[in-house]
């Protein structure tokens, strides 16, 4: 149940925030980029080390992603 509260919000969240929907955005193109390289069967070195940077940046946006849905969690627990 808990998911389904998240994926909710999530969906609120990209609907009314500009910030929030943008970082959805750029976190589908760093998973979209993902499964490219994670298909190739021998990557060279520069797309190893594009994957492991992608990697970062999508946790990086999943991170404020989540900061984002803790504040509006919190002032919606707060306004009852």
């Amino acid at each position: 149940m808990e998911t389904t509260n998240t994926d909710g919000l999530k969906e609120q969240l990209i609907a009314v925030d500009p910030e929030f929907r943008e970082l959805a955005r750029e976190h589908g193109r760093y998973e979209q980029r993902l499964s490219e390289l994670s298909a190739l069967q021998y990557p060279s070195d520069e797309e190893q080390l594009e994957e492991v940077t992608l990697k970062k940046k999508k946790l990086a946006v999943k991170d404020q992603m989540q900061a984002i849905m803790l504040r509006h969690q919190s002032a919606g627990s707060t306004a009852h």
